[in-house]
Protein backbone atom coordinates (compact mmCIF):
# COMPACT_ATOMS: atom_id res chain seq x y z
CA UNK A 1 0.00 0.00 0.00
CA UNK A 2 1.37 3.39 -1.04
CA UNK A 3 -0.69 5.88 0.01
CA UNK A 4 -2.20 6.25 -3.51
CA UNK A 5 -5.80 5.67 -4.96
CA UNK A 6 -4.87 2.43 -6.79
CA UNK A 7 -3.57 0.57 -3.95
CA UNK A 8 -6.25 1.68 -1.79
CA UNK A 9 -8.76 0.40 -3.71
CA UNK A 10 -6.89 -2.90 -4.38
CA UNK A 11 -7.17 -3.61 -0.66
CA UNK A 12 -10.73 -2.88 -0.73
CA UNK A 13 -11.45 -5.14 -3.66
CA UNK A 14 -9.47 -7.87 -2.31
CA UNK A 15 -11.36 -7.70 0.98
CA UNK A 16 -14.73 -7.68 -0.61
CA UNK A 17 -13.85 -10.62 -2.55
CA UNK A 18 -13.54 -12.35 1.50
CA UNK A 19 -9.66 -12.52 1.16
CA UNK A 20 -7.35 -11.79 4.94
CA UNK A 21 -6.09 -8.53 3.90
CA UNK A 22 -2.21 -7.07 5.48
CA UNK A 23 -1.34 -3.83 4.39
CA UNK A 24 1.96 -2.91 3.82
CA UNK A 25 3.80 -0.19 3.20
CA UNK A 26 7.69 -0.69 1.81
CA UNK A 27 9.89 2.42 3.53
CA UNK A 28 12.82 2.88 1.12
CA UNK A 29 13.30 6.38 0.49
CA UNK A 30 14.12 7.73 3.76
CA UNK A 31 15.48 5.89 7.27
CA UNK A 32 12.66 4.61 9.41
CA UNK A 33 12.72 5.02 13.42
CA UNK A 34 10.53 1.88 13.33
CA UNK A 35 10.26 -0.49 10.68
CA UNK A 36 9.71 -4.53 10.37
CA UNK A 37 12.71 -6.09 8.42
CA UNK A 38 12.12 -9.16 5.85
CA UNK A 39 12.45 -12.46 6.68
CA UNK A 40 15.87 -13.76 8.09
CA UNK A 41 16.58 -10.07 9.95
CA UNK A 42 17.39 -10.15 13.61
CA UNK A 43 14.10 -7.59 14.41
CA UNK A 44 10.61 -8.48 14.85
CA UNK A 45 8.99 -9.10 11.58
CA UNK A 46 5.78 -6.88 12.49
CA UNK A 47 6.45 -3.52 13.98
CA UNK A 48 4.27 -0.39 14.15
CA UNK A 49 4.84 1.98 11.34
CA UNK A 50 7.02 5.28 11.98
CA UNK A 51 4.22 7.91 12.04
CA UNK A 52 7.16 10.65 11.66
CA UNK A 53 7.29 13.88 9.87
CA UNK A 54 5.22 14.71 6.77
CA UNK A 55 6.79 15.91 3.57
CA UNK A 56 5.02 17.29 0.20
CA UNK A 57 6.44 15.09 -1.83
CA UNK A 58 4.77 13.78 -4.52
CA UNK A 59 6.45 10.24 -4.61
CA UNK A 60 5.40 6.73 -3.51
CA UNK A 61 7.24 6.35 -0.50
CA UNK A 62 7.30 9.76 1.69
CA UNK A 63 6.04 9.87 5.35
CA UNK A 64 3.07 11.68 4.12
CA UNK A 65 2.41 8.72 1.68
CA UNK A 66 2.74 6.25 4.88
CA UNK A 67 0.36 8.11 7.06
CA UNK A 68 -2.10 7.83 4.07
CA UNK A 69 -2.06 4.37 3.76
CA UNK A 70 -1.97 3.66 7.21
CA UNK A 71 -5.29 5.48 7.58
CA UNK A 72 -6.73 3.86 4.98
CA UNK A 73 -6.14 0.25 6.36
CA UNK A 74 -7.37 1.64 9.50
CA UNK A 75 -10.67 2.44 7.49
CA UNK A 76 -10.52 -0.62 5.86
CA UNK A 77 -9.86 -2.28 9.04
CA UNK A 78 -7.03 -4.66 8.26
CA UNK A 79 -3.79 -4.73 9.61
CA UNK A 80 -1.28 -2.67 8.00
CA UNK A 81 2.64 -2.49 8.94
CA UNK A 82 5.85 -0.69 6.94
CA UNK A 83 8.65 -2.77 5.75
CA UNK A 84 12.18 -1.10 5.99
CA UNK A 85 13.78 -1.82 2.77
CA UNK A 86 16.50 0.97 2.58
CA UNK A 87 19.18 -1.47 2.31
CA UNK A 88 17.58 -3.31 -0.46
CA UNK A 89 16.79 -0.33 -2.67
CA UNK A 90 20.05 1.02 -1.95
CA UNK A 91 20.65 -1.55 -5.17
CA UNK A 92 17.91 0.07 -7.18
CA UNK A 93 19.87 3.77 -6.14
CA UNK A 94 23.09 2.44 -7.08
CA UNK A 95 21.75 0.84 -10.41
CA UNK A 96 19.96 4.57 -11.28
CA UNK A 97 23.32 6.39 -10.63
CA UNK A 98 25.65 3.95 -12.58
CA UNK A 99 23.36 3.64 -15.58
CA UNK A 100 23.27 7.26 -15.91
CA UNK A 101 26.80 7.84 -15.40
CA UNK A 102 27.54 5.24 -18.49
CA UNK A 103 25.21 7.54 -20.85
CA UNK A 104 22.38 5.15 -19.97
CA UNK A 105 18.71 5.47 -19.80
CA UNK A 106 17.60 3.27 -16.65
CA UNK A 107 14.35 2.22 -15.56
CA UNK A 108 13.94 2.22 -12.05
CA UNK A 109 10.40 1.49 -11.79
CA UNK A 110 10.82 -2.01 -13.76
CA UNK A 111 13.84 -2.73 -11.56
CA UNK A 112 11.79 -1.70 -8.21
CA UNK A 113 8.62 -3.95 -9.32
CA UNK A 114 10.90 -6.75 -9.99
CA UNK A 115 14.01 -6.61 -7.12
CA UNK A 116 11.23 -5.64 -4.06
CA UNK A 117 6.81 -5.64 -5.16
CA UNK A 118 7.66 -8.94 -6.66
CA UNK A 119 10.66 -10.12 -5.30
CA UNK A 120 12.13 -9.26 -1.48
CA UNK A 121 8.38 -8.59 -1.25
CA UNK A 122 7.13 -12.26 -1.25
CA UNK A 123 10.16 -13.17 1.13
CA UNK A 124 7.67 -10.92 3.86
CA UNK A 125 4.23 -12.90 2.57
CA UNK A 126 6.37 -16.14 3.27
CA UNK A 127 7.45 -15.00 6.75
CA UNK A 128 3.46 -14.17 7.66
CA UNK A 129 2.46 -17.47 5.88
CA UNK A 130 0.49 -15.06 2.81
CA UNK A 131 -0.18 -17.11 -0.14
CA UNK A 132 -0.51 -13.79 -2.45
CA UNK A 133 1.12 -10.78 -3.34
CA UNK A 134 -1.09 -7.76 -4.34
CA UNK A 135 -0.67 -4.08 -6.19
CA UNK A 136 -2.84 -1.65 -7.43
CA UNK A 137 -0.90 -1.97 -11.32
CA UNK A 138 -3.02 -1.31 -14.18
CA UNK A 139 -2.55 -4.89 -15.38
CA UNK A 140 -4.20 -8.39 -15.79
CA UNK A 141 -3.71 -12.09 -15.60
CA UNK A 142 -5.75 -14.12 -16.92
CA UNK A 143 -5.58 -18.11 -16.61
CA UNK A 144 -3.19 -20.06 -18.92
CA UNK A 145 -1.87 -23.57 -19.15
CA UNK A 146 0.81 -23.46 -17.24
CA UNK A 147 1.05 -20.15 -15.18
CA UNK A 148 -1.04 -17.44 -15.48
CA UNK A 149 -0.64 -14.91 -18.66
CA UNK A 150 -0.22 -10.96 -18.07
CA UNK A 151 -1.94 -8.73 -20.00
CA UNK A 152 -2.28 -4.73 -20.61
CA UNK A 153 -4.93 -3.52 -18.24
CA UNK A 154 -8.22 -2.08 -19.23
CA UNK A 155 -7.21 1.32 -19.06
CA UNK A 156 -5.02 1.66 -21.94
CA UNK A 157 -4.43 5.02 -20.89
CA UNK A 158 -3.09 3.83 -17.47
CA UNK A 159 -1.77 0.14 -18.47
CA UNK A 160 1.40 -0.96 -15.84
CA UNK A 161 2.50 -4.20 -18.07
CA UNK A 162 5.33 -2.82 -19.35
CA UNK A 163 6.91 -2.55 -16.01
CA UNK A 164 6.03 -5.47 -14.75
CA UNK A 165 7.92 -7.77 -17.74
CA UNK A 166 10.50 -8.71 -15.50
CA UNK A 167 8.66 -10.66 -12.80
CA UNK A 168 10.01 -14.06 -12.29
CA UNK A 169 7.15 -16.49 -14.21
CA UNK A 170 7.21 -18.51 -11.20
CA UNK A 171 5.10 -16.26 -9.51
CA UNK A 172 2.40 -14.76 -11.88
CA UNK A 173 0.18 -17.22 -10.06
CA UNK A 174 0.81 -15.80 -6.71
CA UNK A 175 0.12 -12.48 -7.58
CA UNK A 176 -3.02 -10.28 -7.88
CA UNK A 177 -3.96 -7.20 -9.54
CA UNK A 178 -7.22 -6.40 -8.68
CA UNK A 179 -7.83 -3.23 -10.35
CA UNK A 180 -6.23 -4.03 -13.70
CA UNK A 181 -9.68 -4.74 -15.07
CA UNK A 182 -11.01 -0.99 -14.21
CA UNK A 183 -10.57 2.17 -15.56
CA UNK A 184 -9.34 4.98 -14.04
CA UNK A 185 -12.30 6.79 -13.03
CA UNK A 186 -13.87 3.64 -11.61
CA UNK A 187 -11.17 3.75 -8.99
CA UNK A 188 -11.63 7.16 -8.19
CA UNK A 189 -15.44 6.82 -8.05
CA UNK A 190 -14.80 3.87 -5.70
CA UNK A 191 -12.39 6.15 -3.00
CA UNK A 192 -15.20 8.70 -3.18
CA UNK A 193 -18.15 5.81 -2.02
CA UNK A 194 -15.73 4.90 0.51
CA UNK A 195 -14.74 7.80 1.66
CA UNK A 196 -11.18 7.52 1.05
CA UNK A 197 -9.33 10.95 1.65
CA UNK A 198 -6.75 9.63 -1.38
CA UNK A 199 -9.64 9.93 -3.92
CA UNK A 200 -8.26 12.67 -5.57
CA UNK A 201 -4.75 12.38 -4.66
CA UNK A 202 -2.69 13.00 -7.80
CA UNK A 203 -0.98 10.21 -9.38
CA UNK A 204 2.97 9.67 -8.60
CA UNK A 205 5.09 11.26 -10.85
CA UNK A 206 8.75 11.75 -9.78
CA UNK A 207 11.41 8.56 -9.72
CA UNK A 208 10.57 8.50 -5.79
CA UNK A 209 14.16 8.50 -4.54
CA UNK A 210 14.53 11.64 -6.51
CA UNK A 211 13.03 14.08 -4.24
CA UNK A 212 14.21 17.35 -6.18
CA UNK A 213 12.64 16.07 -9.52
CA UNK A 214 16.53 17.27 -11.02
CA UNK A 215 17.76 13.38 -11.54
CA UNK A 216 20.66 14.80 -13.36
CA UNK A 217 22.21 16.71 -9.78
CA UNK A 218 20.89 13.86 -7.87
CA UNK A 219 23.16 11.76 -9.69
CA UNK A 220 26.13 14.26 -9.74
CA UNK A 221 25.55 14.46 -5.94
CA UNK A 222 26.64 11.25 -5.65
CA UNK A 223 29.47 11.00 -8.11
CA UNK A 224 31.67 13.43 -6.03
CA UNK A 225 32.84 17.05 -7.08
CA UNK A 226 35.00 15.56 -10.20
CA UNK A 227 34.65 17.71 -13.57
CA UNK A 228 31.75 15.93 -15.87
CA UNK A 229 31.49 18.09 -18.36
CA UNK A 230 31.80 17.88 -22.18
CA UNK A 231 30.68 18.26 -25.40
CA UNK A 232 27.83 18.73 -27.43
CA UNK A 233 28.01 18.04 -30.90
CA UNK A 234 26.46 16.63 -34.46
CA UNK A 235 26.38 13.97 -35.96
CA UNK A 236 29.06 15.16 -38.42
CA UNK A 237 31.44 15.88 -35.27
CA UNK A 238 30.80 19.88 -35.23
CA UNK A 239 31.17 21.05 -32.03
CA UNK A 240 28.06 23.38 -30.67
CA UNK A 241 28.02 23.78 -27.32
CA UNK A 242 28.81 22.45 -24.17
CA UNK A 243 27.27 20.14 -20.97
CA UNK A 244 27.51 19.66 -17.37
CA UNK A 245 27.60 16.25 -17.74
CA UNK A 246 25.73 13.10 -19.66
CA UNK A 247 23.67 12.06 -16.47
CA UNK A 248 21.82 15.27 -17.57
CA UNK A 249 20.57 13.67 -21.14
CA UNK A 250 18.29 10.43 -22.81
CA UNK A 251 18.40 9.59 -26.38
CA UNK A 252 15.17 11.49 -28.42
CA UNK A 253 15.51 14.36 -25.46
CA UNK A 254 15.21 17.65 -27.48
CA UNK A 255 14.46 19.91 -24.60
CA UNK A 256 17.07 21.21 -22.36
CA UNK A 257 19.26 20.61 -24.63
CA UNK A 258 21.01 24.52 -24.20
CA UNK A 259 22.03 24.92 -27.99
CA UNK A 260 20.00 26.80 -30.83
CA UNK A 261 20.67 25.13 -34.23
CA UNK A 262 17.78 27.01 -36.08
CA UNK A 263 15.60 23.57 -36.54
CA UNK A 264 15.14 20.93 -33.69
CA UNK A 265 17.11 18.43 -32.51
CA UNK A 266 17.55 15.87 -30.61
CA UNK A 267 20.17 13.35 -28.22
CA UNK A 268 21.13 10.89 -30.55
CA UNK A 269 23.70 9.17 -29.08
CA UNK A 270 25.54 9.83 -25.91
CA UNK A 271 29.46 8.60 -25.88
CA UNK A 272 30.42 8.32 -21.71
CA UNK A 273 33.71 7.55 -22.30
CA UNK A 274 34.24 11.10 -23.96
CA UNK A 275 31.75 13.01 -22.64
CA UNK A 276 30.00 14.02 -25.93
CA UNK A 277 26.69 13.76 -26.07
CA UNK A 278 25.23 13.80 -30.10
CA UNK A 279 22.74 15.57 -31.53
CA UNK A 280 21.20 15.52 -34.72
CA UNK A 281 17.79 16.00 -36.43
CA UNK A 282 14.51 13.67 -36.16
CA UNK A 283 15.55 11.38 -38.98
CA UNK A 284 18.56 10.63 -37.05
CA UNK A 285 16.91 8.93 -34.22
CA UNK A 286 15.03 6.30 -36.91
CA UNK A 287 16.14 2.87 -35.81
CA UNK A 288 14.59 -0.22 -37.79
CA UNK A 289 16.57 -2.67 -34.77
CA UNK A 290 17.63 -3.14 -31.39
CA UNK A 291 19.57 -5.50 -29.56
CA UNK A 292 18.31 -6.06 -25.59
CA UNK A 293 20.45 -8.51 -22.73
CA UNK A 294 19.03 -10.28 -19.60
CA UNK A 295 15.74 -11.55 -21.15
CA UNK A 296 12.73 -12.84 -18.81
CA UNK A 297 10.14 -14.36 -20.95
CA UNK A 298 6.89 -14.91 -19.08
CA UNK A 299 5.67 -17.88 -21.48
CA UNK A 300 7.23 -21.13 -22.07
CA UNK A 301 9.83 -20.31 -25.08
CA UNK A 302 9.16 -22.40 -27.91
CA UNK A 303 10.27 -20.28 -30.54
CA UNK A 304 13.43 -18.80 -31.76
CA UNK A 305 12.00 -16.21 -34.43
CA UNK A 306 8.32 -14.84 -33.72
CA UNK A 307 6.49 -11.67 -34.79
CA UNK A 308 5.26 -9.64 -32.06
CA UNK A 309 4.24 -6.01 -31.29
CA UNK A 310 7.57 -4.31 -29.42
CA UNK A 311 7.16 -1.14 -26.30
CA UNK A 312 10.72 0.58 -26.56
CA UNK A 313 9.54 2.95 -23.20
CA UNK A 314 6.48 2.83 -20.68
CA UNK A 315 4.68 5.89 -22.62
CA UNK A 316 5.28 4.63 -26.26
CA UNK A 317 3.12 2.61 -28.66
CA UNK A 318 4.15 -0.81 -29.18
CA UNK A 319 5.27 -1.37 -32.63
CA UNK A 320 4.88 -4.10 -35.21
CA UNK A 321 8.27 -6.38 -35.64
CA UNK A 322 9.99 -9.64 -35.67
CA UNK A 323 11.98 -10.85 -32.62
CA UNK A 324 14.94 -13.57 -32.90
CA UNK A 325 16.01 -15.04 -29.61
CA UNK A 326 19.70 -14.81 -28.98
CA UNK A 327 21.84 -17.29 -27.03
CA UNK A 328 22.85 -15.66 -23.57
CA UNK A 329 19.72 -14.46 -22.38
CA UNK A 330 19.71 -12.06 -25.76
CA UNK A 331 16.96 -10.92 -27.91
CA UNK A 332 17.55 -9.02 -31.32
CA UNK A 333 14.46 -7.07 -32.69
CA UNK A 334 13.56 -5.75 -35.97
CA UNK A 335 10.74 -3.26 -36.54
CA UNK A 336 8.49 -2.84 -39.90
CA UNK A 337 9.25 0.70 -39.89
CA UNK A 338 11.88 2.60 -37.94
CA UNK A 339 11.04 3.38 -34.16
CA UNK A 340 12.44 6.78 -32.81
CA UNK A 341 14.04 7.22 -29.56
CA UNK A 342 15.58 3.80 -29.29
CA UNK A 343 17.44 4.47 -25.34
CA UNK A 344 19.89 2.10 -24.00
CA UNK A 345 19.10 1.24 -20.53
CA UNK A 346 15.48 1.24 -21.29
CA UNK A 347 13.57 -1.70 -21.59
CA UNK A 348 11.85 -3.51 -24.79
CA UNK A 349 9.23 -5.65 -24.07
CA UNK A 350 7.39 -8.18 -26.57
CA UNK A 351 3.49 -8.21 -26.57
CA UNK A 352 1.13 -10.47 -28.62
CA UNK A 353 -1.96 -8.76 -28.50
CA UNK A 354 -2.38 -6.95 -24.80
CA UNK A 355 -0.57 -10.28 -23.91
CA UNK A 356 3.39 -10.05 -22.35
CA UNK A 357 5.45 -12.14 -23.79
CA UNK A 358 8.58 -11.09 -21.86
CA UNK A 359 11.41 -8.15 -22.74
CA UNK A 360 14.90 -7.25 -22.28
CA UNK A 361 17.10 -4.30 -21.65
CA UNK A 362 18.25 -2.28 -24.68
CA UNK A 363 21.66 -2.16 -25.54
CA UNK A 364 23.12 -0.12 -28.05
CA UNK A 365 21.38 -0.09 -31.63
CA UNK A 366 23.75 -0.89 -34.33
CA UNK A 367 26.29 2.54 -35.31
CA UNK A 368 24.44 2.76 -38.96
CA UNK A 369 21.21 2.57 -37.43
CA UNK A 370 21.94 5.31 -35.04
CA UNK A 371 23.67 8.24 -36.72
Amino acid sequence: MSGGVDSSVAAHLLRKQGLDVIGVFMRHGEQAVEACATAGAESSPLLPLFQGRSDHKQGCCSASDAADARRVADRLDIPFYALNLEAEFGRIVGYFVDEYSRGRTPNPCVVCNTWLKFGKLFDYADSVGAEFVATGHYAQLTPEAGAPALRRGADRRKDQSYVLFGVARSLLARMLLPVGHFEKGQIREMAEQLGLRVAQKPDSQEICFVTSGDHGQFVQARCGDQDRGGEIVTIDGRVVGRHAGVERFTVGQRKGLGVALGEPHFVVRIDARTRQVVVGTRDSLACQELTAADCNWLVEPGWDEFRCQAQIRYNSRAADATARRLPDKRLHVTFDSPCYGVAPGQAVVCYEGDRVLGGGWIESPPESLSG
